[in-house]
């Protein structure tokens, strides 16, 4: 007989309970489990003993424990997809939580000039950092990428025409797109060229009195290959100054340091379009930059200076959480090795497959030490990916480590570890569950051995 709710409250385990929880939550807790003992009950799959005081109160505080824990949780990411989106894109580095936690739990100066007593600028804490590593004129930032191409679009050609290459219409995750983004910032789409080839010439004819700007967009989640011709950051600038039109320039991915001795697939670097002479441009921070997510613009003066005015900089402007996370991130971009060192994104993008082999079998090993014999490992060659919509031509080389339990199918191994307290991300391959070292961290094996554990039991 299913027991009723005063009944349950008054049992000793639950009393516990309400010793440490709100009454509310509680009851919504023995609400809930007594509602599914009913449907089961209904359906005829319970028997006796799921209706006993000590198995009712076991699912009580099993209910109440997944009704308290926090929604967004710490996740360790197996599946050797670096900048992974789903799962908070790129892990900040240790100087970030110090600043962290060093703003977060005091006052700032957050808009506050010190040394002139008076209200300053929220921007100004990364403005002269960010122009110092790019060689921009002046620079500003918004919370995202997207929201820098919104605001740049919205200052420097609302109620006029930007012209773009057909191939560079991009959509973005969640179904963002380009032409959407420009027309919600009041800008006419002016296509020119085709999806594969699009020449300076194009450009030059669809000038008209309504011209804002040239806009090239770093086609960063997508590659075209084979007969294909794009209009370089150059030669898009001479076409510019011949015509009197600044050129803006969406980079995506937004990289701050040199990869192609380290990494077989090309990106330009931020520099490279502001050495082009690049009006201005804007990109991400919590990609390849390795930061928070944020929209970063740099360019000449007289273009961002309009951008600080604009009406819509307020709606889209940053807290002081991720500007201290960025300063600090930035900060490390000072010294090329400090940043490829401290950066994670960088450090696990960069890791070479004789490191990675070795890593491999350390983690083995030590799992193999801290886990049940029903729990086996094996290393096998394999590949892992930038993600986050990033140098999407790039397969990294790793060696994986592939996980098998007795009784379980990689399907039935993927899905309990997901459903842990503190969920493990792989991915199956060829019928075997894997794990990528690349994005495991230090801090993680303790807890990935304990998931383990728990799967052969």
């Amino acid at each position: 007989m299913i027991p009723k709710v005063d009944r349950v409250l008054e049992w000793e385990a639950v009393r516990g309970l309400l010793a440490g929880q709100p009454r509310e939550l509680v009851l919504k807790a023995v609400r809930t489990v007594l509602d599914r003992l009913r449907s089961g009950a209904r359906a005829g799959g319970l028997s006796d003993a799921a209706f006993a005081e000590a198995a009712v109160c076991a699912e009580v505080a099993r209910e109440l424990r997944l009704l308290t824990q926090p929604s967004l949780k710490r996740v360790i990411n197996g599946s050797g997809i670096v900048i992974h989106t789903n799962l908070g894109r790129s892990i900040l580095p240790e100087a970030a939580r110090d600043a962290l936690n060093t703003i977060a739990f005091s006052y700032s100066n957050l808009e506050f000039n010190l040394d002139e007593g008076v209200r300053g600028s929220r921007y100004s804490h990364v403005e002269a950092l960010l122009c110092e590593l790019t060689g921009a004129e002046a620079a500003i930032v918004v919370n995202n990428n997207a929201a820098a191409v919104l605001l740049t679009l919205s200052a420097m050609a609302a109620g006029r025409e930007a012209v773009v290459s057909r191939g560079e219409l991009v959509e973005i995750g969640g179904s963002f797109r380009i032409p959407e983004v420009m027309k919600l910032s009041g800008v006419t789409l002016r296509e020119v060229g085709t999806t594969n080839r699009t020449h300076p010439k194009d450009y030059l004819g669809a000038i008209n009195e309504n011209t804002a700007v040239f806009l090239k967009v770093h086609c960063s989640n997508f590659a075209v290959l084979g007969f294909t011709k794009e209009v370089t950051a150059e030669e898009m600038v001479e076409l510019g100054k011949q015509a009197g039109v600044p050129v803006l320039a969406d980079m995506g991915s937004g990289n701050l340091v040199d990869l192609s001795n380290r990494l077989p697939c090309p990106e330009p670097t931020v520099q490279d379009f502001v050495r082009a002479g690049v009006d201005v441009i804007t990109f991400s921070g919590d990609k390849l930059l390795g930061g928070p997510q944020a929209g970063i613009i740099v360019g000449k003066k007289h273009f961002i200076e309009s951008m600080k005015k604009h009406q819509l900089l307020r709606a889209l402007r940053m807290d002081k959480l991720t500007l201290a996370s960025l300063e600090a991130t930035l900060a490390l971009y000072r010294d090329e090795m400090v940043a490829l060192k401290e950066v994670p994104t960088l450090r696990m993008l960069t890791a070479t497959l004789p490191e990675l082999t070795a890593r491999a079998r350390k983690i083995a090993g030590r799992l193999r030490r801290r886990t049940p014999d029903a729990v086996s490992f094996k290393l096998s060659e394999g590949f892992s990916q930038a993600g986050g919509g990033t140098l999407p031509l790039l397969n990294l080389p790793t060696m994986l480590i592939e996980v098998a339990v007795g009784g379980l199918t990689p399907n039935d191994i993927e899905a309990r570890l997901r459903g842990m307290e503190i969920p493990v991300i792989g991915r199956i391959n060829k019928n075997a569950f894997l794990l990528d070292p690349r994005t495991l961290q230090d801090a993680d094996l303790d807890d990935l051995a304990t998931a383990l554990s728990a799967l052969a039991g």
